[in-house]
């Protein structure tokens, strides 16, 4: 199964980050020295997706600008002799093919993927939620395509939450077929937590064949009018099949305060002129510091 095209939706409003993305989208909040939206475009380039489909809307122009040439600064940092960061700006700018779709009214998930249909065209292809970062090696979206390739069946990532968040994602009944693998049987969408057949979270990453389209197409709106991808996934488990693998690394949630402000520290550690100074300024602040 070859897969070169990722749809990553980024139409919605933010608002669990209100005021900061009042008038920045979220997916451009800075985690250390880049926006999320760039962490998770790496990811997907790293496991050899080169076409990258943002579902986007009328306000969200800056999110495809951060990956095109910006030419007027690239000559102040020559200018300036900041061949480093003018290096860096240009890779940004190369990594990847954008394709830019408008989801001109926010109906859900399950509606932004179907606005890719045209292009993905009769392809298997991946979803990664705009501000759902992973990190692991193999990366996240490359585990779930190994899985894919291998048993030519639609996948999707998984991880165990605690008990208490379980009504805040989509939740999986299935047959562990393999260590980490599952065989799903059932999907439900944000549970009570005494009603949850697990505490496997379906997490932003799916790698998916094009007859969910034709699931989508059949979803009968919910609230808001919202087309839910998760009902199209269960019609795609009884039809066809459906796989589902606990992704193995580290994931932030960046519409959670908590773990958004975990990653800008989790990566500001990971640099070596800035961590002793960071730990210093962190100590005093901490209860036990």
């Amino acid at each position: 199964m070859n897969v070169s095209k990722v749809i990553i939706p980024v139409a919605g409003w933010g608002t669990r980050s209100l005021p900061a993305t009042k008038n920045i989208p979220k997916e451009m909040l800075p985690v250390f020295n880049k926006p999320v939206v760039q962490y998770v475009v790496e990811e997907a380039i790293q496991s050899g997706i080169k076409d990258v489909i943002f579902i986007t809307n009328r306000d969200k122009s800056v999110i495809e600008d951060h990956f095109d040439y910006n030419l007027q600064l690239e000559v102040t940092l020559e200018r300036a002799g900041k061949l480093k960061a003018l290096k860096e700006i240009r890779y940004v700018a190369e990594m990847a093919n954008i394709i830019a779709i408008r989801q001109k009214r926010q109906l859900g998930l399950g509606h932004a993927v179907l606005c890719a249909r045209d292009i993905v065209n009769n392809e298997p292809f991946a979803i990664m939620v705009g501000d759902d970062l992973m990190f692991g090696m193999p990366p996240g979206i490359q585990q779930l395509l190994d899985v894919a390739a291998s048993e030519r069946q639609p996948v999707i990532g998984i991880m165990e939450v605690p008990a208490d968040k379980v009504s805040h994602y989509g939740i999986i009944s299935g047959t562990e077929l393999t260590p980490g693998i599952f065989k799903v049987n059932k999907l439900i969408e944000k549970p009570k937590t005494n009603e949850a057949p697990s505490r496997l979270a379906i997490i932003g990453r799916y790698v998916l064949t094009p007859d969910v389209f034709e699931c989508l197409e059949n979803v009968k709106p919910g609230h808001g009018g919202e087309i839910q991808l998760t009902d199209a996934l269960q019609m795609l488990a009884d039809k066809t099949g459906l796989l589902a693998v606990k992704i193995r690394g580290m994931r932030f949630d960046a519409g959670d305060w908590a773990e958004y402000l975990t990653a800008n520290i989790y990566f500001a550690l990971q640099d070596e002129d800035l961590r002793d100074d960071l730990v210093k300024h962190l100590k005093p602040l901490l209860p036990f510091g």
